[in-house]
């Protein structure tokens, strides 16, 4: 059996809850495949007393039935229970049930799928409030979990809402992905030793998602296993993209054009770019669906330099989102080896790069603490400034660490298969980005030129020149 890995924030988390004198209600959200039913179940274990799990789609009635036979198993029942007429007559069954368990120690109720169970026209969530206002809350031997993937719709519905469960709640989780240490530690506990070059590759595929790193088999390269999970017919995302868009978002047709747009413009765009590219209209549904998809993790927003909110860059952050788009949908290779085929083509160059930089900007935490500003302020922003006549360079950076310090890094991320390599060419590059950069925004800070990269900088006359520090990829596991 798989062990519960990382985690240890929210394992910090459920224990407080476990040692809590009051009755809680705990909200863990976060992005389908994450792994929060796991958690759940792994670290209550036994004191779960009742699970239910919601339906994608189901009537009310086949809820309500689902809910009949998970009681019926919980209370270990030999006959099957009469279903509920509605989810008011539901929860007093299971308030009865409840209080027929010993008053010793914590029970755990787990109603996950939450914005399954809460369908409209089904007055779950004015059943689900009255449970708790008029009975769960005073039960201090009582723990409450509420879980789902859809994370607007959990923040809107239980976190931020201004109903019944107003101030209610007790704790709330987000789960994210893994991060790099974690997913490594998580491949080593199923037997699946990769260098960190290796699980990089993987995590720029799939991202840290634990249901799509378990299929990753040991004693094969990362490279054989892209090849099975993603490209074989039979591999887990081969076809996973529309079912995960479907199951987590109304008309999530909308949504995947918006993700298509972005993946088409790696760079970024600007809110009004994406919606224009996507064919949606502007107005409060626009604002609704770009807030589900950044709550859901899909999509980043980045700030430009000393520029305020309204100028954000949208960017796509789902590792898999932008590999499928770019390698699986459309592919018309056949046979063995097919992403192994696809490496080292301009192609592969191009998406690489941008999938690297994605994986650095989420490990911004291990990148201050490599370069020792761990416990300085700063904020992170990109910057772009085009050429306004024939004579000028325009310049872009993806990275910019602005600290309290005085200091900026200027962040270069790079991913090669050996040393990086800062030639003639490139030096002038970086020149004219810091120069561009310190012209243009007539900073007075200290500018330090970082290289962010798979195997370090080769040192030369152009890295001992301009390179002011290096931060190479096993940092990252950190």
């Amino acid at each position: 059996m798989t062990r519960l890995v990382g985690r240890e924030a929210e394992k910090a988390e459920l224990r407080k809850s476990l040692d809590s004198t009051e009755a809680e209600l705990i909200a863990v959200y976060g992005r389908r495949r994450v792994g929060k039913t796991f958690l759940v179940r792994e670290y209550f274990g036994e004191r779960l007393c009742f699970e239910l799990t919601g339906v994608h789609d189901a009537s009310l009635t086949e809820q309500l039935q689902n809910f009949s036979f998970a009681l019926g198993q919980a209370m270990r029942s030999p006959v099957p229970l009469e279903t509920p007429a509605n989810w008011q007559q539901a929860f007093q069954q299971l308030i009865t049930y409840v209080e027929s368990l010993p008053k010793t120690g914590k029970h755990v109720v787990f109603l996950d799928e939450l914005p399954w169970l809460a369908s409209r026209r089904s007055r779950f969530m004015p059943a689900f409030e009255h449970f708790w206002n008029a009975w769960a809350s005073r039960q201090s031997h009582l723990i409450v979990v509420v879980c789902g993937s859809a994370a607007s719709w959990m923040i809107n519905k239980v976190i931020r809402q201004r109903g019944g469960l107003h101030n209610r709640l007790t704790r709330r989780i987000r789960l994210e992905p893994f991060s790099l240490a974690e997913a490594s530690e998580y491949l080593g506990s199923r037997r699946v030793h990769l260098t960190p070059y290796q699980t990089a590759e993987l995590y720029m595929a799939m991202g840290g998602i634990p249901h799509y790193l378990k299929e990753v088999v040991p004693g094969q390269s990362a490279a054989q296993n892209i090849d099975q999970i993603c490209f074989a017919k039979t591999g887990l995302l081969q076809s996973e993209f529309h079912q995960l868009y479907a199951s987590l978002f109304e008309d999530s047709d909308r949504h995947m054009r918006v993700i298509r747009s972005l993946a088409r413009k790696r760079r970024g765009m600007t809110r009004n770019e994406m919606l224009s590219s996507a064919g949606i209209p502007t107005g409060g549904g626009a604002t609704m669906l770009i807030d589900e998809l950044v709550e859901s993790g899909f999509v980043k927003r980045v700030y430009p330099f000393e520029r305020g909110k309204k100028n954000a860059l949208y960017h796509l952050a789902d590792e898999y989102s932008l590999f499928y788009l770019s390698w699986i949908e459309g592919n018309r290779s056949s046979g063995s080896d097919i992403w192994m085929k696809k490496q080292r083509t301009p192609a592969w160059r191009a998406w690489s790069g941008y999938a690297f930089e994605s994986l650095c900007l989420k490990h911004m935490p291990q990148i201050k603490r490599t370069l020792g500003i761990e416990g300085v302020e700063t904020e992170e922003s990109s910057w772009c400034h085009r050429a306004k006549g024939e004579n000028e360079k325009g310049a872009q950076i993806d990275l910019l660490i602005d600290r309290r310090d005085h200091c900026i890094n200027l962040c270069e991320m790079k991913f090669s298969e050996g040393e990086f390599v800062i030639d003639k060419r490139y030096a002038g590059e970086l020149r004219n980005k810091r120069d561009v950069f310190q012209r243009t925004t007539g900073t007075r800070k200290t500018i330090f030129l970082t290289m962010v990269t798979a195997f370090g900088v080769k040192e030369n006359a152009y890295s001992r020149d301009l390179v002011a520090n290096t931060i190479e990829i096993e940092s990252l596991f950190t």
